[in-house]
């Protein structure tokens, strides 16, 4: 599977490792994603999702059933 947020679509960006010589050599800059079962209370079922750490700040502030309206607002679910 791809390494993407499944709710905002958070993705690896490119960058350079920059050597004290001032050399640069391009690499990636990961995304941090966990694996997660989130139970959402109006549809009574348990779904798993892979999402960003600072997906999971946000879930834990505003809620899963918040947080997945605007992932559908913005496209990236697909209920």
């Amino acid at each position: 599977m791809s390494r993407v947020c499944d709710l905002t679509g958070k993705k690896a960006m490119t960058g350079n490792n920059v050597s004290f010589s001032n050399k640069k050599n391009k690499r990636k800059f990961n995304a941090n994603l966990l694996t997660k079962k989130f139970y959402i209370p109006e549809e009574d079922r348990w779904v798993t999702l892979k999402v960003a750490a600072s997906t999971l700040k946000t879930i834990n502030k505003k809620g899963i059933s918040a947080v997945l309206k605007d992932a559908a607002a913005n496209g990236y679910v697909v209920k």
